[in-house]
């Protein structure tokens, strides 16, 4: 997440497993529409969860980047939209004096996590910040739990049992690391769980059901001609847990899915229809503002697809109503899956809420 020179992301690309993509029958009619409700202010990069609020199911926002995309306009501001009533509020802010990008927000056991991020001091400095707090979506109130380990940011964060959260891969302050780092929200212990082995990446997207996780894409950092350059990673990983050693993963490289490497996708796995599903991103890395490392300005995904873990194959979904990108999850509550705020085809962050639905 550092502004440095890059060489172009179509360039390279560093592939876990480089072969097929998607299945090439056509895509079902897009179930997606944008919402008639929006958050009270545009906001990007923020990490966004789903728990059950004092008025029934609710989409949250937490920490992100406002329009002015600016080291002045990282933000801590939190909003609440609830289903029932189509409408979004601000909330309590995340108790940290700067504001935070690319943390993230996992639920678990009706209690939403909130992990890291990175701060922008004015001279452009960026520091990962170690900070865990859980929010009580029935009270509104943020406690500080224990730090990260590695403070990391730009990482994968998935949920596992209702009781464990695991942080794959991300930036720690000067590079990208293959760290997987384990929180046990019942115990507040971390704990280190096996590596990942890909190309270590940030603004990668995954997500898990049952005991198997998927990750894909992001972006590497390398060393060529002497500078530091930031290229898409278009690799792909399945982590299938141990169910009785949730610290042991067996990783193994997966078929990349069609089109290029995506940056900051949302995503989020379905249990139920043992899948992970990936929607919309930016099709060449940037830093915060949208403007490609490489002077480029970054162009967002208008589709949706999924991994289905069932077949180990990749299916085409559908098409959102509005493409979109410079996301930190997707959320889900009842059919609907849920992309909130992030940036458009101008590269202007957005108060949007764009939902769709998944045929089986």
């Amino acid at each position: 997440t550092m502004n440095l020179p890059i060489i172009s992301a179509a360039a390279i690309f560093l592939t876990g497993s480089f072969l097929t993509g998607c299945e090439q029958s056509p895509p079902p009619e897009p179930l997606s529409e944008t919402a008639s409700f929006a958050l009270p202010e545009a906001i990007a990069n923020n990490a966004v969860a789903v728990a059950d609020g004092p008025e029934g199911p609710t989409l949250y926002s937490f920490n992100g980047l406002k329009s002015g995309k600016t080291w002045r306009d990282t933000s801590n501001a939190a909003y609440a939209c609830v289903i029932d009533t189509e409408s979004c509020k601000a909330i309590a802010s995340v108790p940290v004096q700067e504001g935070r990008l690319a943390s993230a927000a996992v639920t678990v056991a009706g209690k939403i996590y909130i992990f890291g991020g990175y701060t922008v001091a004015p001279n452009g400095d960026e520091l990962s910040t170690p900070e865990v707090f859980i929010f009580d979506p029935a009270t509104g109130r943020y406690d500080a739990l224990a730090d990260m380990p590695t403070p990391v940011d730009d990482m994968v964060a998935v949920p596992y049992q209702n009781r464990f959260i695991y942080l794959i891969s991300g930036w720690h302050d000067e590079g990208n690391i293959s760290l997987v780092q384990l929180f046990d929200t019942q115990t507040g212990a971390w704990t280190q769980a096996t590596e990942f082995p890909g190309t270590p990446v940030f603004g990668h997207a995954g997500g898990i059901a049952g005991d198997s996780i998927i990750v894909t894409d992001g972006v590497a950092s390398i060393f060529a001609d002497g500078k530091r350059k930031f290229v898409a990673a278009k690799l792909s990983w399945r982590g299938d847990i141990d169910p009785n050693n949730p610290t042991q993963i067996a990783w193994r490289g997966i078929d990349a899915h069609a089109g290029s490497a995506r940056y900051r996708m949302a995503a989020i796995g379905d249990a139920a229809g043992q899948r992970i599903i990936f929607a919309g991103g930016g099709d060449n890395p940037y830093n915060y503002d949208g403007i490609g490392y490489d002077g480029i300005p970054a162009k967002p995904s208008g589709g949706y697809f999924a991994y289905d873990l069932k077949s180990d194959s990749w299916r085409e979904l559908g098409r959102l109503s509005e493409p979109s990108m410079d996301h930190r999850g997707l959320a889900k509550t009842g059919e609907d899956y849920y992309i909130i705020g992030g940036m458009d085809a101008e590269q202007k962050v957005v108060d949007r809420i764009v939902k769709f639905r998944i045929g089986q």
